[in-house]
């Protein structure tokens, strides 16, 4: 009996973790470059001493779907988006390097350019990248060099002041953190590629599909019903079961 009960508790909470993973994927679908995250469950044998009939059901988060999201055309000059594989170089709040496909830059008051969540974008040397302020126009190109035009320069007198770093990593060495950002889990550094390209005035909208996150949900909300059932069924069978006892 204590064999139906613990297999569907372990089903019914990771049931409720694969919820919360939908769920955040659902609520990033607005998400600029977000990636959705995948979940899978397994069955896991428990070890120990009087467990050796013993499973449990297991949620994982093994990966995330790497699938381009569509390009929206902003028109804006700090806005860009990948073009097919890449990703955008930022500093992480630990002051390490991390990767984006968030394009939606800004310039802070100090010239730092950084992501509208305040993460610095990195350049040449892997510094983050200081505009000289102030200036009249910037220009990122598809290779990633930003070109500026001081305050009052003449209209010709664009000057390079560095470039914003892209690499191309193998995804399957990356993992997202709780902060959105991806890193590589083979501790290599990220090579500059020249091949990644940049489109211009636009930004990359997020890979999650909500219907298909909706049906999810749905799935696993079902799921979560059933464990519930089972626990009751074995909550009954054992009432019946002390009931024949006190009989015989």
């Amino acid at each position: 009996m204590d064999q139906l009960l613990y297999i569907s508790m372990t089903g019914a909470k990771q049931n409720m973790h694969s919820l919360a993973v939908r769920g955040n994927n659902l609520a990033n679908a607005n998400t600029t470059g977000f990636k959705a995250d995948l979940e899978n469950a397994r069955s896991m044998q428990a070890f120990g001493p009087g467990m050796p009939s013993r499973v449990f059901a297991m949620t994982e988060r093994p990966t995330q779907n790497f699938t381009d999201g569509l390009l929206k055309t902003t028109g804006r000059d700090l806005d860009v988006a990948i073009k097919g594989e890449g990703w955008i170089s930022v500093q992480d709040k630990d002051g390490n390097e991390a990767l984006s496909r968030n394009g939606n830059f800004t310039i802070s008051a100090a010239g730092v350019l950084q992501t509208m969540q305040g993460q610095p974008v990195l350049g040449n040397q892997d510094a983050p990248i200081i505009i000289p302020l102030p200036v009249e126009k910037l220009e990122i190109n598809e290779d990633g060099t930003i070109e500026i035009r001081p305050e009052g320069a003449p209209a010709d007198a664009l000057e390079e002041v560095n470039r914003i770093k892209l690499s191309k990593p193998f995804a399957g060495e990356l993992t997202k953190g709780e902060d959105g950002l991806f890193r590589s889990t083979n501790g290599q550094p990220y090579q500059p590629d020249a091949t990644v390209e940049l489109v211009k005035g636009a930004l990359e909208g997020s890979n999650v599909n909500p219907v298909q996150e909706m049906t999810h949900m749905i799935s696993m909300q079902r799921q979560f019903e059933m464990q519930i059932k089972m626990m009751k069924t074995a909550e009954e069978n054992e009432k019946a079961t002390n009931s024949l006892l006190r009989l015989s």
